[in-house]
Protein backbone atom coordinates (compact mmCIF):
# COMPACT_ATOMS: atom_id res chain seq x y z
CA UNK A 1 0.00 0.00 0.00
CA UNK A 2 1.39 3.69 -1.20
CA UNK A 3 1.91 6.18 1.61
CA UNK A 4 -0.24 8.91 1.99
CA UNK A 5 1.24 12.22 1.22
CA UNK A 6 0.94 15.17 3.52
CA UNK A 7 2.37 18.88 2.73
CA UNK A 8 2.74 21.16 5.49
CA UNK A 9 3.62 24.76 4.44
CA UNK A 10 4.99 27.15 7.37
CA UNK A 11 7.58 30.38 6.95
CA UNK A 12 8.98 29.42 10.37
CA UNK A 13 10.86 26.29 10.40
CA UNK A 14 10.42 25.89 14.25
CA UNK A 15 7.18 24.90 13.44
CA UNK A 16 7.47 22.33 10.76
CA UNK A 17 10.42 20.62 12.98
CA UNK A 18 7.66 20.56 15.64
CA UNK A 19 5.23 18.81 13.27
CA UNK A 20 7.69 15.99 12.44
CA UNK A 21 8.53 15.54 15.92
CA UNK A 22 5.32 15.16 17.11
CA UNK A 23 3.81 13.03 13.87
CA UNK A 24 6.59 10.62 13.35
CA UNK A 25 4.84 8.00 16.16
CA UNK A 26 1.42 8.50 14.18
CA UNK A 27 2.81 8.42 10.62
CA UNK A 28 3.32 4.77 10.02
CA UNK A 29 1.40 5.22 6.51
CA UNK A 30 1.96 8.63 5.78
CA UNK A 31 4.94 11.01 3.72
CA UNK A 32 5.15 13.95 5.19
CA UNK A 33 6.83 17.20 3.54
CA UNK A 34 8.03 20.13 4.72
CA UNK A 35 7.87 24.06 2.99
CA UNK A 36 9.01 27.01 4.28
CA UNK A 37 8.15 29.35 1.25
CA UNK A 38 4.62 28.93 -0.01
CA UNK A 39 5.78 29.46 -3.61
CA UNK A 40 7.36 26.87 -3.76
CA UNK A 41 4.82 24.48 -1.82
CA UNK A 42 2.25 25.63 -4.99
CA UNK A 43 4.78 24.45 -6.91
CA UNK A 44 5.01 21.07 -5.52
CA UNK A 45 1.53 20.78 -5.65
CA UNK A 46 1.33 21.15 -9.09
CA UNK A 47 4.52 18.82 -9.81
CA UNK A 48 3.87 16.29 -7.16
CA UNK A 49 1.29 13.68 -6.03
CA UNK A 50 -0.44 15.17 -2.30
CA UNK A 51 -3.36 13.88 -0.33
CA UNK A 52 -3.40 16.56 2.46
CA UNK A 53 -2.13 20.41 2.67
CA UNK A 54 -1.42 21.94 6.12
CA UNK A 55 -1.36 25.14 5.85
CA UNK A 56 -0.40 28.66 7.98
CA UNK A 57 -2.61 31.61 7.17
CA UNK A 58 -0.35 33.96 7.42
CA UNK A 59 3.14 34.16 5.46
CA UNK A 60 4.98 36.64 3.33
CA UNK A 61 4.78 36.03 -0.51
CA UNK A 62 1.83 33.97 -0.50
CA UNK A 63 -0.71 33.78 2.09
CA UNK A 64 -2.60 30.46 2.78
CA UNK A 65 -5.71 31.98 1.70
CA UNK A 66 -4.25 32.59 -1.69
CA UNK A 67 -2.33 29.15 -1.64
CA UNK A 68 -5.90 27.65 -1.04
CA UNK A 69 -7.14 29.76 -3.48
CA UNK A 70 -4.96 28.83 -6.45
CA UNK A 71 -5.77 24.89 -5.55
CA UNK A 72 -9.61 25.58 -5.61
CA UNK A 73 -9.10 27.21 -8.77
CA UNK A 74 -6.78 24.76 -10.48
CA UNK A 75 -8.54 21.83 -12.16
CA UNK A 76 -6.03 19.10 -12.07
CA UNK A 77 -5.84 19.73 -7.96
CA UNK A 78 -8.81 21.51 -6.47
CA UNK A 79 -10.05 18.21 -4.85
CA UNK A 80 -7.10 18.33 -2.74
CA UNK A 81 -7.78 19.28 0.96
CA UNK A 82 -6.39 22.12 2.81
CA UNK A 83 -6.22 22.45 5.97
CA UNK A 84 -5.63 26.37 7.38
CA UNK A 85 -3.96 26.85 10.77
CA UNK A 86 -4.64 30.73 12.59
CA UNK A 87 -4.88 32.05 15.36
CA UNK A 88 -7.75 32.69 17.90
CA UNK A 89 -8.48 36.13 16.94
CA UNK A 90 -8.77 34.99 13.28
CA UNK A 91 -12.44 34.77 13.38
CA UNK A 92 -13.23 36.75 10.25
CA UNK A 93 -10.06 34.63 8.22
CA UNK A 94 -11.43 31.60 9.60
CA UNK A 95 -15.27 32.09 7.96
CA UNK A 96 -12.99 33.29 4.81
CA UNK A 97 -11.54 29.82 4.61
CA UNK A 98 -14.50 28.13 5.15
CA UNK A 99 -16.42 29.85 2.39
CA UNK A 100 -13.16 29.08 0.08
CA UNK A 101 -13.86 25.49 0.79
CA UNK A 102 -10.96 24.67 3.85
CA UNK A 103 -11.43 21.06 4.71
CA UNK A 104 -11.04 22.29 8.09
CA UNK A 105 -9.17 24.72 10.67
CA UNK A 106 -6.60 23.92 13.28
CA UNK A 107 -6.23 27.14 15.92
CA UNK A 108 -2.62 27.83 16.97
CA UNK A 109 -1.29 26.45 19.31
CA UNK A 110 -2.37 23.19 17.79
CA UNK A 111 -2.93 20.47 19.86
CA UNK A 112 -1.32 17.29 18.15
CA UNK A 113 -4.47 15.10 19.28
CA UNK A 114 -6.46 17.91 17.16
CA UNK A 115 -3.87 18.04 14.31
CA UNK A 116 -3.74 14.06 14.08
CA UNK A 117 -8.01 13.94 13.65
CA UNK A 118 -7.98 16.64 11.48
CA UNK A 119 -5.26 15.34 9.29
CA UNK A 120 -6.75 11.80 9.23
CA UNK A 121 -10.36 13.35 8.23
CA UNK A 122 -8.75 15.09 5.74
CA UNK A 123 -7.33 11.83 4.01
CA UNK A 124 -10.44 10.64 3.82
CA UNK A 125 -11.89 12.72 2.39
CA UNK A 126 -9.62 12.67 -0.24
CA UNK A 127 -9.84 8.84 -0.38
CA UNK A 128 -13.43 9.45 -0.65
CA UNK A 129 -12.55 11.63 -3.72
CA UNK A 130 -10.11 10.02 -5.51
CA UNK A 131 -12.52 6.36 -5.47
CA UNK A 132 -15.38 9.01 -6.74
CA UNK A 133 -13.16 10.53 -9.35
CA UNK A 134 -12.44 6.71 -10.80
CA UNK A 135 -15.64 5.51 -10.94
CA UNK A 136 -16.66 8.16 -13.13
CA UNK A 137 -13.29 7.51 -15.40
CA UNK A 138 -14.45 4.15 -15.20
CA UNK A 139 -18.09 5.48 -16.13
CA UNK A 140 -16.79 7.79 -18.89
CA UNK A 141 -14.32 4.79 -20.48
CA UNK A 142 -16.96 2.66 -20.28
CA UNK A 143 -19.51 5.03 -22.15
CA UNK A 144 -17.36 6.09 -24.57
CA UNK A 145 -16.97 2.86 -25.47
CA UNK A 146 -20.71 2.27 -25.78
CA UNK A 147 -20.72 5.63 -27.77
CA UNK A 148 -18.10 4.42 -30.17
CA UNK A 149 -20.44 0.88 -30.34
CA UNK A 150 -23.56 2.77 -31.12
CA UNK A 151 -21.80 4.79 -33.41
CA UNK A 152 -20.26 2.40 -35.74
CA UNK A 153 -24.01 0.28 -35.53
CA UNK A 154 -25.58 3.34 -36.79
CA UNK A 155 -23.32 3.76 -39.66
CA UNK A 156 -23.50 0.22 -40.24
CA UNK A 157 -27.55 0.28 -40.62
CA UNK A 158 -26.97 3.34 -42.89
CA UNK A 159 -24.32 1.71 -45.45
CA UNK A 160 -27.33 -1.04 -45.64
CA UNK A 161 -29.47 1.76 -46.55
CA UNK A 162 -27.31 2.61 -49.09
CA UNK A 163 -26.85 -0.39 -50.22
CA UNK A 164 -30.94 -1.25 -50.69
CA UNK A 165 -31.25 1.83 -52.46
CA UNK A 166 -28.19 0.10 -54.62
CA UNK A 167 -30.03 -2.51 -55.60
CA UNK A 168 -32.58 -0.68 -57.58
CA UNK A 169 -30.29 0.94 -59.14
CA UNK A 170 -26.71 0.67 -61.43
CA UNK A 171 -24.87 2.89 -59.00
CA UNK A 172 -22.23 1.22 -57.05
CA UNK A 173 -21.52 1.63 -53.57
CA UNK A 174 -18.48 3.69 -54.33
CA UNK A 175 -21.19 6.06 -56.18
CA UNK A 176 -22.70 6.93 -52.77
CA UNK A 177 -19.29 6.81 -50.74
CA UNK A 178 -17.82 9.22 -53.60
CA UNK A 179 -20.85 11.59 -52.96
CA UNK A 180 -20.68 11.68 -49.20
CA UNK A 181 -16.91 12.42 -49.60
CA UNK A 182 -17.43 15.08 -52.39
CA UNK A 183 -19.91 16.70 -50.48
CA UNK A 184 -17.95 17.06 -46.98
CA UNK A 185 -15.17 18.90 -48.75
CA UNK A 186 -17.33 21.03 -50.55
CA UNK A 187 -18.67 21.60 -47.11
CA UNK A 188 -14.99 22.14 -45.81
CA UNK A 189 -14.45 24.33 -48.20
CA UNK A 190 -17.41 26.88 -47.59
CA UNK A 191 -16.48 26.95 -44.02
CA UNK A 192 -18.76 24.47 -41.99
CA UNK A 193 -18.11 23.34 -38.88
CA UNK A 194 -16.71 19.65 -38.56
CA UNK A 195 -20.10 18.24 -37.06
CA UNK A 196 -22.32 19.66 -39.97
CA UNK A 197 -19.25 18.00 -42.52
CA UNK A 198 -19.42 14.59 -41.12
CA UNK A 199 -23.18 14.86 -40.51
CA UNK A 200 -23.18 15.61 -44.28
CA UNK A 201 -20.78 12.89 -45.49
CA UNK A 202 -22.93 10.17 -43.82
CA UNK A 203 -26.64 11.64 -44.95
CA UNK A 204 -25.13 12.52 -48.17
CA UNK A 205 -25.14 8.66 -49.60
CA UNK A 206 -29.10 8.62 -48.79
CA UNK A 207 -29.77 11.24 -51.87
CA UNK A 208 -31.27 8.79 -53.81
CA UNK A 209 -32.92 6.33 -51.14
CA UNK A 210 -36.53 7.33 -52.71
CA UNK A 211 -35.70 5.04 -55.81
CA UNK A 212 -36.30 2.23 -53.64
CA UNK A 213 -40.08 3.45 -54.56
CA UNK A 214 -39.70 3.85 -58.29
CA UNK A 215 -40.15 0.65 -61.05
CA UNK A 216 -37.41 -0.70 -62.56
CA UNK A 217 -39.10 -0.26 -65.97
CA UNK A 218 -38.17 3.50 -65.42
CA UNK A 219 -35.25 3.04 -62.88
CA UNK A 220 -33.14 0.80 -65.37
CA UNK A 221 -34.47 2.00 -68.90
CA UNK A 222 -31.93 2.37 -71.28
CA UNK A 223 -33.53 4.98 -73.46
CA UNK A 224 -35.35 7.95 -73.28
CA UNK A 225 -37.86 8.62 -70.48
CA UNK A 226 -41.24 9.49 -71.71
CA UNK A 227 -43.48 12.17 -69.85
CA UNK A 228 -44.97 10.20 -67.61
CA UNK A 229 -41.85 7.93 -66.89
CA UNK A 230 -40.42 11.25 -66.41
CA UNK A 231 -42.86 11.94 -63.70
CA UNK A 232 -42.50 8.81 -62.01
CA UNK A 233 -38.63 9.22 -61.78
CA UNK A 234 -39.37 12.68 -60.49
CA UNK A 235 -41.13 11.51 -57.12
CA UNK A 236 -37.88 9.65 -56.02
CA UNK A 237 -37.63 13.10 -53.78
CA UNK A 238 -40.99 12.84 -52.10
CA UNK A 239 -41.03 8.78 -51.46
CA UNK A 240 -37.16 9.84 -50.35
CA UNK A 241 -38.81 12.08 -47.44
CA UNK A 242 -41.70 9.63 -46.75
CA UNK A 243 -39.06 6.86 -45.86
CA UNK A 244 -36.48 9.35 -44.17
CA UNK A 245 -38.83 11.47 -42.13
CA UNK A 246 -40.62 10.95 -38.73
CA UNK A 247 -44.18 10.13 -40.44
CA UNK A 248 -43.51 6.03 -40.43
CA UNK A 249 -42.58 6.88 -36.82
CA UNK A 250 -45.48 8.26 -36.06
CA UNK A 251 -47.93 5.88 -37.86
CA UNK A 252 -45.99 3.31 -36.23
CA UNK A 253 -46.79 4.63 -32.85
CA UNK A 254 -50.62 5.61 -34.03
CA UNK A 255 -50.73 1.63 -34.09
CA UNK A 256 -50.75 1.03 -30.70
CA UNK A 257 -47.49 -0.21 -30.04
CA UNK A 258 -46.44 1.59 -27.38
CA UNK A 259 -46.58 -1.19 -24.49
CA UNK A 260 -44.29 -3.15 -25.96
CA UNK A 261 -40.24 -2.72 -25.67
CA UNK A 262 -39.66 -2.05 -28.95
CA UNK A 263 -42.61 0.95 -28.88
CA UNK A 264 -40.90 2.47 -25.94
CA UNK A 265 -37.75 2.51 -27.90
CA UNK A 266 -39.55 4.27 -30.77
CA UNK A 267 -41.27 6.31 -28.60
CA UNK A 268 -38.42 7.88 -26.82
CA UNK A 269 -35.52 7.75 -30.18
CA UNK A 270 -33.74 11.01 -29.55
CA UNK A 271 -33.72 13.26 -32.76
CA UNK A 272 -31.19 11.74 -35.22
CA UNK A 273 -29.04 14.53 -36.75
CA UNK A 274 -28.26 12.46 -39.87
CA UNK A 275 -31.74 11.30 -40.73
CA UNK A 276 -32.74 14.88 -40.36
CA UNK A 277 -30.32 16.17 -42.68
CA UNK A 278 -30.98 13.15 -45.21
CA UNK A 279 -34.34 14.26 -45.52
CA UNK A 280 -33.55 17.71 -46.24
CA UNK A 281 -31.08 16.43 -48.86
CA UNK A 282 -33.78 13.60 -50.14
CA UNK A 283 -35.99 17.01 -50.96
CA UNK A 284 -33.87 19.37 -52.38
CA UNK A 285 -30.92 17.65 -54.18
CA UNK A 286 -32.79 18.43 -57.11
CA UNK A 287 -33.65 21.77 -56.99
CA UNK A 288 -31.89 24.22 -59.07
CA UNK A 289 -30.45 28.12 -58.20
CA UNK A 290 -32.74 29.22 -60.74
CA UNK A 291 -36.00 27.65 -59.89
CA UNK A 292 -36.43 25.45 -62.50
CA UNK A 293 -35.44 22.12 -60.37
CA UNK A 294 -37.90 20.02 -58.57
CA UNK A 295 -39.92 18.76 -56.65
CA UNK A 296 -41.02 21.95 -55.04
CA UNK A 297 -39.01 24.58 -58.03
CA UNK A 298 -37.46 26.18 -54.49
CA UNK A 299 -34.55 29.10 -55.80
CA UNK A 300 -31.07 30.70 -54.47
CA UNK A 301 -30.90 30.60 -50.87
CA UNK A 302 -34.14 29.03 -49.94
CA UNK A 303 -32.76 25.63 -51.08
CA UNK A 304 -31.16 24.71 -48.24
CA UNK A 305 -27.21 24.48 -47.86
CA UNK A 306 -26.90 20.55 -48.11
CA UNK A 307 -29.02 20.21 -50.95
CA UNK A 308 -27.31 22.25 -52.99
CA UNK A 309 -23.88 20.65 -51.57
CA UNK A 310 -24.74 17.24 -52.55
CA UNK A 311 -26.65 18.57 -55.92
CA UNK A 312 -23.39 19.32 -57.63
CA UNK A 313 -21.68 16.30 -55.93
CA UNK A 314 -24.36 13.89 -57.19
CA UNK A 315 -23.97 15.40 -60.85
CA UNK A 316 -20.06 15.33 -61.17
CA UNK A 317 -20.27 11.71 -59.92
CA UNK A 318 -23.48 10.67 -62.60
CA UNK A 319 -21.29 12.61 -65.40
CA UNK A 320 -18.05 10.79 -64.49
CA UNK A 321 -19.44 7.23 -64.58
CA UNK A 322 -20.97 4.30 -66.71
CA UNK A 323 -25.04 4.13 -66.56
CA UNK A 324 -26.80 2.39 -68.43
CA UNK A 325 -27.89 4.88 -71.01
CA UNK A 326 -24.63 6.82 -71.11
CA UNK A 327 -20.60 5.91 -71.15
CA UNK A 328 -18.64 7.92 -68.54
CA UNK A 329 -17.44 11.69 -69.25
CA UNK A 330 -14.08 12.70 -69.11
CA UNK A 331 -12.88 15.30 -66.20
CA UNK A 332 -12.56 18.10 -68.62
CA UNK A 333 -15.57 17.39 -70.29
CA UNK A 334 -17.35 17.27 -66.73
CA UNK A 335 -16.18 20.29 -65.23
CA UNK A 336 -17.17 22.07 -68.39
CA UNK A 337 -20.72 20.97 -67.89
CA UNK A 338 -20.54 22.15 -64.10
CA UNK A 339 -19.15 25.59 -65.20
CA UNK A 340 -22.11 25.77 -67.64
CA UNK A 341 -24.57 25.33 -64.79
CA UNK A 342 -22.95 27.96 -62.08
CA UNK A 343 -25.91 30.59 -61.37
CA UNK A 344 -28.74 28.96 -63.40
CA UNK A 345 -28.57 24.63 -62.00
CA UNK A 346 -25.49 25.19 -59.40
CA UNK A 347 -25.45 27.84 -55.96
CA UNK A 348 -22.28 29.65 -57.91
CA UNK A 349 -20.52 29.56 -54.21
CA UNK A 350 -20.47 25.87 -54.44
CA UNK A 351 -19.09 25.78 -58.05
CA UNK A 352 -16.56 28.11 -56.65
CA UNK A 353 -15.76 25.72 -53.80
CA UNK A 354 -15.82 22.83 -55.90
CA UNK A 355 -13.07 23.39 -58.33
CA UNK A 356 -11.27 25.25 -54.99
CA UNK A 357 -11.37 22.12 -54.42
CA UNK A 358 -11.09 20.28 -56.96
CA UNK A 359 -7.43 17.91 -55.96
CA UNK A 360 -9.04 16.99 -53.24
CA UNK A 361 -12.08 16.10 -55.20
CA UNK A 362 -9.70 13.98 -57.51
CA UNK A 363 -8.38 12.05 -54.91
CA UNK A 364 -11.24 10.71 -53.91
CA UNK A 365 -12.36 9.69 -57.41
CA UNK A 366 -9.03 7.56 -57.66
CA UNK A 367 -9.16 6.44 -54.11
CA UNK A 368 -12.77 4.96 -54.59
CA UNK A 369 -12.72 4.08 -58.28
CA UNK A 370 -15.64 1.24 -59.10
CA UNK A 371 -14.78 -2.08 -59.90
CA UNK A 372 -15.48 -1.50 -64.07
CA UNK A 373 -12.57 0.01 -65.95
CA UNK A 374 -13.91 3.40 -67.30
CA UNK A 375 -12.65 4.90 -70.80
CA UNK A 376 -13.95 8.31 -70.44
CA UNK A 377 -15.48 9.77 -73.93
CA UNK A 378 -13.66 13.04 -75.57
CA UNK A 379 -14.18 16.25 -74.30
CA UNK A 380 -17.28 17.84 -76.24
CA UNK A 381 -16.52 20.74 -78.43
CA UNK A 382 -19.68 22.15 -78.83
CA UNK A 383 -22.69 23.70 -76.70
CA UNK A 384 -25.03 19.67 -77.54
CA UNK A 385 -23.58 16.59 -76.23
CA UNK A 386 -24.43 14.99 -79.45
CA UNK A 387 -26.68 12.49 -77.90
CA UNK A 388 -24.22 11.31 -75.07
CA UNK A 389 -27.29 10.68 -73.17
CA UNK A 390 -30.10 8.88 -75.46
CA UNK A 391 -31.42 7.02 -72.72
CA UNK A 392 -32.12 7.48 -68.79
CA UNK A 393 -33.69 10.78 -68.04
CA UNK A 394 -32.92 13.02 -70.69
CA UNK A 395 -34.97 14.83 -73.11
CA UNK A 396 -33.14 16.89 -75.15
CA UNK A 397 -29.65 17.30 -76.05
CA UNK A 398 -28.33 20.50 -74.93
CA UNK A 399 -25.54 20.52 -71.92
CA UNK A 400 -28.36 22.00 -69.60
CA UNK A 401 -30.83 19.16 -70.61
CA UNK A 402 -28.01 17.02 -69.90
CA UNK A 403 -27.00 17.95 -66.40
CA UNK A 404 -30.80 17.50 -65.53
CA UNK A 405 -30.58 13.80 -67.22
CA UNK A 406 -27.94 12.79 -64.82
CA UNK A 407 -29.19 13.68 -61.34
CA UNK A 408 -31.95 11.94 -61.65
Amino acid sequence: MSLQRILFVDDEPNVLRAYDRSLRKFAGGWHLSFETDPLNAWNRIQNESFDTVVSDVRMPGLTGLELLKLVKNDAKVHDLPVIIVTGEADKGLKQQALDMDAADLLNKPVQLEDLVARVRNALRIKGYADQLKESNELLERRVAERTLELEASRVDILWRLWKAAEFRDEETGNHVLRVGSYSRVLARALGKDADFCDTLFLAAPLHDIGKIGVSDAVLLKPGKLNEEEWAEMQTHCEKGVAILSDQARSNFLAAECVDSSIGRAVACRATNPVIEMATVIAATHHEKWDGNGYPNGLSGMDIPLAGRIVAIADVYDALRSRRCYKEPFSRERSLSILREGSGSHFDPNVVDAFFDSFPEIVAIENGLTDDAQEEPIPPCESSTVAGAFSGGCLQTTEISTEMGSTES
